[in-house]
This record gives C-alpha cells, structure tokens and sequence, in this order.
C-alpha cells in the first residue's frame, strides 16, 4: 500500500473530516482518545501533504489552525454549542488549507 502523492491530495475535505469525524466518534463511542485518533490520523496525513504543497512554514501555519481550532472548539462550544462550534473551526481549518494548499 502506498499514498498518493502529495500534490494529488485534497487536505481540506481531510481537515474537516479530522475535526468533524474526531468529534463524532469520541461522542458516538463514548471514548474520546478514539476520536482523538481520527483528530490525530487526518492530521498526520494533512501535514504530510501539506508539507509536500507548501514547505515547513506552510506546514507550520496549517497546522497551528487545524490544532488551534481543535483546542478552540471546546470553549466554544460552551458559548454556542458543541456542533456549531466543531463546524465553525473545521470550515475555517477547511477554507485555510484550500487557501494555502489546495488550490494552486
């Protein structure tokens, strides 16, 4: 098994699929390290990617919003709610890794 090259990967849908998936299955089992694994996993494979599209500094920025946004959310979602707030981060984690990465 191999990956697909770095340049043919879309990290915006992976973004949002980390924060999103990792919120719904840490809720879903009851188990929040499991949903930190998913977090965790479209993490890795983002930054990969990232890293291959956009260099260290990129990877950096990129990764500091998708992470920033996951330490975010929680109290956020105090304030507005549990889904609005994962939706909210994981769309501008999304929309800053099309930005910066996926639409060159």
């Amino acid at each position: 098994m191999s990956l697909r090259p770095a340049e043919e990967v879309r990290t915006a849908p992976l973004a949002a699929l980390g924060l999103v998936g990792g919120f719904l299955v840490a809720r879903e089992t009851g188990v929040r390290p499991l949903g930190g694994a998913v977090l965790g996993l479209a993490g890795l494979y983002a930054g990969r990617t990232w890293l291959g599209k956009t260099g260290p500094a990129g990877t950096a920025a990129l990764s500091a919003i998708y992470l920033g946004g996951f330490g975010a959310s929680h109290p956020l979602a105090k304030k507005i709610g549990a889904w609005p707030a994962v939706l909210g981060v994981a769309g501008v984690s999304a929309l800053a890794s099309y930005l910066l990465a996926d639409r060159h």
